[in-house]
């Protein structure tokens, strides 16, 4: 509190994109959660998220940042000018950053979020202007910023190992899972997506992710190949999600052979998501590393059996409601081929995930935020 008043937080969401990946996830659960607590929340947006966030949040002010934001270049000037001269305008006790860059300088203690330190532990996963650009960013938002959120204590962990990150500056604070927009599926629900994918009555292997070489693509493709060639009848892989730049995912396509059913139909609607993940046989996600793995834990949400690999985060999300597996094809081909012949094993995996999950709620993650925006300003 400040003078008796609840605090003004402006956040700033301009970085949230169109497709609403990842870190459109994290900042509408999270401002959804922070809209109902007493804080005097301000958020600044892309025009078009203006009225999305109108209608989210009941009792934020909700401001337009200038057109030009949509262009990354132009939204990087605008974060470093514009976005402090706002924070003096509305009278922000602490600016909010969600996306790894924040203002070098502004009218009030800033704070920002950093996803993951996977730029760092796995730079070979980026191409060189992603990776020198992120890298830059997170080590200037760990010296300028009043307090560091991350995701998960492999996160935090990382950051202190790697770039000697001040432990008493960093928060941890778990994303949650709306339980609303990703539950058990209904019957329907299943059928629905099934006839959107053209599948019948063919069952499926599902990952939804950003197509990028850090969430082992390929080597998905090759394992599921290994596995399925020992099923009958074989099970489809469906590869959802954004198109990325792993230029191996094509070459491992080719090697599919014709027998089986491989299907990339790009981004589902959102409310297709949990007959997608829930009715799936298996919901496999063998990334590299990951800061904190929010598509595992919207598939454990969904009733999904799920197969991750046991890197970064992911143990901490997963713990023992997830099947567990290496990065390679051979290894991925195993352990998937095995759960999918051990039907008790996926139905306790989908049971166990359903209840782990009740456990990460964005009123839990934003009342991390709340603390740590209070330390800034004290």
């Amino acid at each position: 509190m400040t003078g008796g008043r609840a605090p003004r937080v402006l956040f700033d969401a301009t970085s949230v994109p169109a497709d609403r990946g990842g870190v459109g996830r994290y900042v509408d659960g999270l401002l959804g959660a922070v809209d109902r607590t007493d804080v005097d929340l301000v958020v600044v947006c892309q025009r078009a998220d203006v009225e999305r966030y109108s209608r989210l949040l009941g009792h934020a002010s909700v401001i337009s940042a200038p057109a030009a934001v949509t262009h990354r270049p132009a939204r990087l000037a605008w974060e470093q000018t514009g976005l402090p001269l706002l924070a003096q305008q509305v009278g922000a006790d602490v600016l909010h950053s969600p996306f790894y860059t924040c203002p070098l300088r502004a009218s009030c203690p800033v704070t920002v979020t950093v996803h993951d330190a996977t730029f760092f532990t796995e730079p070979e996963h980026y191409d060189k202007s992603k990776r020198t650009f992120f890298r830059s960013a997170i080590k200037t938002s760990l010296r300028r910023a009043a307090r560091v959120i991350v995701p998960s204590k492999a996160t935090r962990d990382e950051l202190i190992r790697l770039l000697d990150a001040d432990p008493t500056r960093i928060d941890v604070a778990y994303h949650g899972v709306d339980p609303a927009a990703f539950h058990v599926p209904s019957d329907d629900e299943k059928a629905r997506v099934r006839g959107r994918l053209g599948l019948g009555d063919t069952e499926y292997v599902a990952f939804l992710g950003a197509k990028e070489p850090r969430k082992n693509v390929p080597n998905l493709i090759r394992g599921w190949v290994r596995a399925a060639a020992d099923q009958e009848p074989p099970p489809a892989l469906v590869v959802a999600g954004g198109s990325g730049h792993d230029d191996e995912i094509d070459m491992a396509v080719a090697e599919v052979p014709a027998r089986l059913r491989l299907l990339r139909p790009g981004y589902l609607r959102y409310a297709d998501l949990p007959g997608y993940l829930g009715g799936a046989l298996v919901a496999a996600y063998p990334s590299h590393g990951e800061g904190f793995g929010l598509p595992i834990l919207e598939a454990m949400a969904c009733g999904a059996p799920v197969l991750t690999t046991p890197r970064l985060s992911l143990p901490e999300v997963g713990g023992d409601a997830v099947a567990y597996t290496g990065e390679s094809p051979e290894e991925i081909g195993q352990d998937l081929g095995d759960l999918l012949d051990d039907e008790a094993r996926r139905t306790e995996l989908a049971k166990a995930g359903v209840e782990r999950a009740k456990e990460f709620t964005w009123e839990s993650s934003a009342e991390v935020h709340l603390a740590a925006w209070a330390r800034a300003i004290g």
